[in-house]
């Protein structure tokens, strides 16, 4: 770590592990890193810039954290978050995204609708994630597209979901009404990465 710190010109302090502690919440691996804010929008990764993922309302910094890991994951090229009303991409989200954070372009917009009206200018087709919404298999999910995903609590707003093409929802076979936001895109983005990966 010391040899890697030195050729990339960064500084390395050791403390005592109490001093670490202070630092962080949780259980520590032994290394902290004290880093400046993330700017509002991070360094283009190495995804499909034709895959885009809009979310807005993600209160939860540990959500927004798994969906950016999910995003990376997937090879997502651009995460764009609604500003009002999401969390900070902050310790917690970047500890969540397991790295991802710094790895997938992150984009902080204001307005969603605004935004998905100019990805739409580009010949983007939106689709939403709702309750009421056709099986992902169902939908040609290849090509351009913007797949959007609300909060924990409401979902997508009202003129988000006017904004899109259509929407795409998850069966749900059990008791349980829905799944968690990350959980759903998961299965979302793994759809389409089957159909744009095929034959």
């Amino acid at each position: 770590v010391e040899a890697l710190c030195r050729a990339a010109g960064v500084a390395l302090a050791e403390v005592e592990a109490a001093e670490l502690s202070r630092f962080g919440r949780g259980v520590s691996n032994g290394f902290g890193a004290e880093i400046d804010a993330a700017p509002a929008t991070t360094p283009a990764g190495t995804g499909d810039p034709d895959f885009v993922i809009l979310a807005e309302d993600v209160q939860d910094p540990r959500n927004l954290g798994a969906l950016l890991r999910v995003c990376e994951g997937a090879g997502v090229g651009r995460v764009m978050v609604r500003e009002h009303g999401s969390a900070p991409l902050g310790e917690t989200a970047v500890k969540a995204s397991a790295g991802a954070a710094t790895w997938v372009e992150v984009e902080r917009i204001g307005s969603a609708a605004r935004a998905l009206e100019q990805l739409k200018e580009q010949g983007y087709w939106i689709y939403g994630l709702a309750m009421d919404g056709e099986p992902p298999w169902a939908i040609d999910l290849t090509g351009k597209v913007v797949i959007c995903v609300g909060g924990e609590h409401e979902g997508l707003r009202r003129l988000t979901l006017e904004s899109c093409d259509r929407r795409i929802g998850l069966p749900m076979r059990g008791r349980v009404e829905s799944l968690n936001l990350a959980t759903a895109a998961a299965a979302v983005l793994y759809e389409a990465v089957r159909q744009r990966t095929a034959g």
